[in-house]
């Protein structure tokens, strides 16, 4: 049980981040405003955001199916530390703290709770 939970919740984690990068890739303004601080028209930036999320979440789903839970856990810790930074950058760029909490923060919490399943399996 621990098992699937751990797996199912690292494979659904990756994929909302794979998500998260196309929305940026192809809605890039209106992914912007969902992020919490609006960016206008600078696509260049917004596409090197979509690159990042896309490119880590097919990381995550590729350490769980080849390498296995360790490493996915490890991964998990480490990728915690980006929506903890979104976070700040939300609170300190005139986003609203229920973005900044709701979704930025609460997305670490999520990631270091899978870390710790992961690590126990």
């Amino acid at each position: 049980m621990l098992t699937t939970l751990a797996y199912g919740l690292a494979i659904a984690l990756n994929l909302l981040v794979v998500f998260i990068g196309a929305r940026f890739l192809f809605v890039p303004v209106a992914a912007a405003t969902g992020y919490g601080v609006p960016a206008g028209q600078d696509r260049a930036y917004l596409t090197i955001k979509g690159l990042r999320d896309g490119t880590y979440g097919l990381l995550g789903l590729a350490l769980l199916a080849f390498v296995g839970a360790q490493a996915e856990a490890w991964f998990m810790l480490i990728v915690a530390l980006l929506p903890l930074g979104d976070t700040l950058i939300v609170l300190r760029n005139g986003g609203t703290k229920a973005v900044a909490f709701g979704v930025h923060f609460a997305t670490a919490v999520a990631l270091l709770v899978n870390a710790a399943l992961l690590f126990a399996v």
